[in-house]
């Protein structure tokens, strides 16, 4: 692969630069991660600068280009884009590097070897990944984030989990590999959606990636416009969810669940895996053994 895939228009002087990197696909469940990425791109002013051609690492049959009309007439293509951006960071003294895209198709080691020589190029002394996977949490409640790194140090410096995942893994995961490789470091971090509204972007996980980048970089991050998105977000689901009795039971349980394990960190002490299996079990049962005891529809 040449490096004629990366087009670069001008290599910006930075400070101390982090690049923080997201992308649609597999990696970003309900679009969290990259509807995160985008507003910082807005918040930040960023600057575009680069971009990977997509012909050789994208199957345009997968994920096809669209057509837009420009003002109205002018009927124009648009291609899935993997795009940098620079930016100044408010406050820290550093910058950014965003890295805004869709995960590849193709050739994944050579798309990361793109990603990391520029990383190098650039000077960056840390890759943040955003992600969002689909898991048993309600709407109603903040979305949980967690921070992981493969770098002993790096965990205890920045308060975050050794990473301890094994199974598939997407473009994020072959990404720290590679940062792994180049002795450069790296955190993931990584939302919560619900899996019931998978389909619906989530700025409440958008929201929780970025305060928890904004206390990893030590940035403030207004998050005014995603709160208003929020609280409308939410509103709708509760609506689609109160149509119906078994999502609304569904729902109730995992608020409970939620606050459970809220109650407990908040006395320094989290329920177990094996206690919140059981007493998920617990609740399925009583509404099974709820459902046997009904009279029979009409008989009432």
């Amino acid at each position: 692969m040449t490096s004629a895939d990366l087009r670069v228009t001008e290599l910006p002087a930075l400070r101390r630069p982090v690049m923080v990197t997201a992308f649609r696909g597999w990696n970003d469940g309900g679009q969290a991660a990259t509807v995160a990425a985008g507003y910082l791109v807005q918040q930040w002013e960023g600057k575009r600068f680069a971009d990977i051609d997509p012909e050789a690492f994208v199957d345009f049959q997968a994920v096809r280009p669209t057509v837009t009309l420009d003002e109205g007439l002018t009927r124009r293509i648009e291609w899935p884009e993997n795009t940098f951006f620079h930016a100044e960071i408010p406050g820290t003294g550093r910058d950014a590097v965003i890295l805004l895209g869709v995960e590849p198709n193709y050739r994944w080691r050579a798309f990361t070897e793109l990603v990391i020589g520029l990383a190098r190029d650039l000077g960056v002394e840390l890759v943040v990944t955003l992600g969002a996977l689909l898991a048993d949490v309600p709407h109603t409640r903040p979305a949980p984030v967690t921070g992981a790194a493969t770098d002993p140090r790096l965990v205890e410096e920045l308060g975050l989990q050794l990473s301890r995942y094994e199974g598939p893994t997407g473009i994020v995961g072959v990404l720290h590999d590679a940062c792994r490789a180049a002795e450069l470091r790296s955190v993931s971090l990584w939302s919560a959606v619900p899996h019931y509204v998978s389909l619906a972007p989530s700025p409440r996980a958008a929201k929780a990636l970025c305060s928890r980048l904004s206390d990893l970089l030590g940035a403030e991050i207004d998050t005014t416009e995603l709160d208003e998105a929020e609280e409308e977000y939410a509103s709708q689901v509760s609506e689609a969810v109160a149509s119906d009795p078994d999502t609304q039971a569904y729902v109730e349980e995992l608020e409970q669940r939620a606050d459970t394990i809220e109650s407990f960190a908040e006395g320094g002490q989290l329920p177990s895996g094996e206690s919140l299996a059981a007493e998920l079990t617990r609740f399925l049962r009583d509404r099974e053994r709820g459902r046997k005891d009904d009279p029979p529809e009409g008989q009432g």
